[in-house]
Formats: structure tokens, sequence, C-alpha cells
């Protein structure tokens, strides 16, 4: 692999990954479930300061080991094998792929804005998708970038210039209600607080996949310096807009209006209230830009994971080769590419990213937790780059988001318990594995 990605490339990556759909779509159910204003915008916010705080420590292990892999190379430095292993079999097999497959078909939906698309139609196109950015990918590095550059600089400008156009607007007449009485509901802050934490399952997939620079860092320059500052802009921009949006929804649009949107598209309505009802084209157009640059993204650094797998003898050995004429790792491209397609003729895909939330969480906080065992156990280890506010707020973090985990457990019982046993599966898959000899010393 040749470096070729700066952090201009690195950043676009991290906001191109994390915008697809979510921020137009998930507040309709995030407001049914907490049914606050104030609550609403209290997930983004707190979203907004987990999905920092962890950059800001993913940081400290990408500039310390700037590898391809990255998530996937911490936790295997930090737990071993088997924990790094059973990152990457649940990225591959739900995760990555699964969010591939869902966004692309949000692609497909949009686009039956302006073409009747039945369930046959959507996954055919959905596919089709897949299968071109796949195609772009395999073709180097620098293609599949130059995707990623255009479509999230589009991408951010819509979204921007919904909020700026919000905000120009002002706030709606009969909007003023949402910030009344009625803005903080009359309950203590430890109901809030559960309110919040079970009600953040949406914002924090809409956040999702900003670690995915980490994969691509084998491929980054100075990685030491970009990979953690493009984990700090690309995550602070991303973040802004979304509470951004959220504040313009309130301002712009009854509380009841954001609860029963239909078919939950925000945005639309949001849109709608701003330019009227002609807006719902455009913003089909800048959410399909959107899903489209977002399922580049997940197909471009995914890849880089299976990979490092397969150096260590954890994937199949195919995939540990690097195609000669486009430095690229072209089978594990086609292996993500050939899953993905399966996940979306079944059309369960969402079911299984609902699964997954335990377990996507979970590896958030084990990697985290990984900078204070590597901190302990290498003490000398070259640290270009130290955790913002360490140990406070990697700490605050894991307690957080392990609070999330039991909330979760508690109250969303038919998601946690899956999505921990899809993780599990991966024990005796694991033990199948390990007879190969890594290749890695």
């Amino acid at each position: 692999m040749t470096k070729k990605l700066g952090l201009l490339d690195a950043t676009t990556l991290v906001i191109g990954s994390m915008i697809g759909s979510g921020v137009f779509i998930v507040s309709a159910d995030i407001a049914r479930q907490t049914n606050s204003p104030g609550l609403l915008l209290a997930v983004w916010i707190a979203t907004a300061v987990m999905t920092m705080t962890a950059a800001l420590s993913y940081g400290e292990l990408a500039a310390t080991m700037p590898k391809a892999g990255g998530q996937y190379v911490y936790l295997r430095e930090a737990f071993g094998p088997l924990t790094a292993f059973l990152y990457g079999w649940t990225l591959f097999l739900v995760i990555q792929t699964g969010t591939i497959a869902a966004v692309a078909v949000a692609f497909a939906k949009f686009l039956g804005v302006f073409v009747p698309l039945d369930t046959f139609g959507q996954r055919a196109v959905a596919i089709g998708v897949i299968v071109v950015l796949t195609v772009i990918n395999s073709r180097g590095l620098r293609e599949g970038t130059l995707v990623q550059n255009v479509l999230t600089f589009a991408k951010t400008a819509a979204l921007l210039g919904l909020i700026v156009a919000g905000l120009l607007a002002g706030r709606a007449p009969e909007a003023e209600t949402n910030f009344g009485a009625a803005f903080w509901p009359d309950i203590d802050w430890s109901t809030a607080a559960k309110l919040v934490g079970v009600a953040m399952v949406g914002s924090l997939f809409s956040s999702d996949a900003w670690n995915n620079v980490t994969f691509t860092a084998g491929e980054t320059k100075d990685p030491q310096r970009n990979v953690p500052l493009s984990l700090a802009l690309g995550v602070g921009i991303v973040s802004s807009l979304y509470v951004g949006a959220n504040w313009v929804y309130l301002n712009l649009l009854p509380f009841a209006a954001i609860q029963n949107a239909p078919q939950d598209r925000v945005g639309t309505a949001a849109a709608n209230a701003i330019f009227g009802g002609g807006a719902e084209s455009a913003m089909a157009v800048a959410i399909m830009i959107s899903t489209f640059g977002c399922v580049n993204g997940l197909t471009l650094a995914g890849a880089r994971v299976y990979y490092a797998m397969a150096l260590d003898g954890l994937f199949f050995s195919s995939a540990a080769k690097i195609d000669e004429r486009t430095g690229s790792p072209n089978v594990s491209l086609w292996a993500q590419c050939a899953w993905s397609c399966a996940l979306t003729l079944t059309g369960r895909y969402g079911d299984l990213l609902d699964y997954v939330i335990f377990a996507v969480l979970l590896f958030y906080v084990l990697t985290i937790l990984g900078v204070f065992v590597l901190r302990a156990r290498r003490p000398d280890a070259p640290r270009p780059y130290r955790a913002v506010g360490y140990p406070l707020l990697p700490a605050l973090y894991v307690v957080l988001a392990a609070g999330i985990e039991i909330l979760l457990l508690i109250y969303k019982p038919n998601y946690t318990w899956p999505g921990l046993g899809i993780v599990l599966l991966g024990i005796p898959v694991y033990f199948v594995w390990r007879k190969h000899e890594p290749v890695r010393a």
C-alpha cells in the first residue's frame, strides 16, 4: 500500500462516512421516544460530546499505530487476537456490510421520488450502487478518494444550506410552543437521563463510521498527524451540522409535526416549510448524494480491515493480496461487495443493524479502554499525539457508553441480546481460523 491520502482526503472520509440519510430522518423517532423538544436537542448534544470524546481518544491510538486496519489493530495490540477477530468478524458480518446495504437501499428509496420502484427495484438499484462503487474503488485509492471528496463537499454544502436557510427564515409562529413550557418535561434528572440514553440509538448510528478513517492509516501521509487531526475536524464539523439541523427543525416545525413527519422525513418537512411544497425533489437529490457518498466511504475503508485480518491469518488468505496495478486490496473489496449484496437481497439488514447496536458500543468502549491498557503496558511507546483530557475524558466516555449499554439491555432486550449473540458466534470461528499460521510476526 502506498501513502496517498492527505489531511483533506482523510477529513472528507470522516465526514462522508458519517453523513448518510440519518440526520434527515431519525429525529422523528427520537422525538417520539423523548416526547420533548429539549430532550431531542439533548440527545444530539450528548451524541456530539460522546463522539468527539471517542474520536480524540482514538487519535492517540492512530498516532501510535498508524497501520492499515485501524481499530482492529488497536484491539489486537491491547487485548489480543481473539478480541480483534471478534471485532473484524462483526464488522464484516453485519456492521460494515449491513450499513452499506441499508444506506444503498436508502439511496434507492429516495430515487423512487423520481422513478417508481417496487421492493425488487429498490434492491436492484441498491446492489447496482454497491457494485459500481466497488468497481471504482478497485481501480485505485485515488479514484475512490476523488469520488469521496466531490460527494462530501456536495452533501456538506446541502446540509449547511438547509441550516442557513432555516436560520434566515426565522422561527415559525406554529413552532413557538417548542420553546415554551413544553421545552423541558416535568421529570427528574434520572428519568431524563434514561430517556436520552435509550433514544440515542438513532443519533449514535447517524454519527457512526467516523472511525473508518483509522482503517486507512496505512495509506495516509504523515498519519501520526493527519489521522488524529482528521478525526477532530471531521467529527467536529458533522456534530455541529447535526445539532444545527435539529435546532432548525425545532424552529420551523411544531413538535407534533416532527414526531409525525411522513415516512419520518423531518428534513423534507423542514425544507418544505422554508421553500414550499416543491422542496421534496431537491431534498431527495441531496439525500441521494449523501447516501451515495456514504456508501463510497464505507466501501473504501472497510476492505482495509479484512486485509489486515488476512495478514494475521484470520480471514481468507487471498484478501491479504494487493493488486499490483492499482495498489488496492481488491479481493477484500469484492468479498465485502458480495456479502453486502447478499444482505441487500435478504431485506433483513435493518434488523441486523438494530441487533448490533450493543456490539458497536461495546467495541468502542473496549478500544478506548485500550488507551489505558497500552499506556500501562507500553509507557515508552512513541505517542506523537496524546488523548485530550486523559484520563478524565476517555474514562467519562467509557462510563457513559457503559451506562447506555445497560439501559439498552434493560429497555431494548430484543435488540441487544441478539447483537451480543452475533459477537459470541465468532468465538468458535476464531478457533477454526487460529490453526493457520499468521503472516505477521
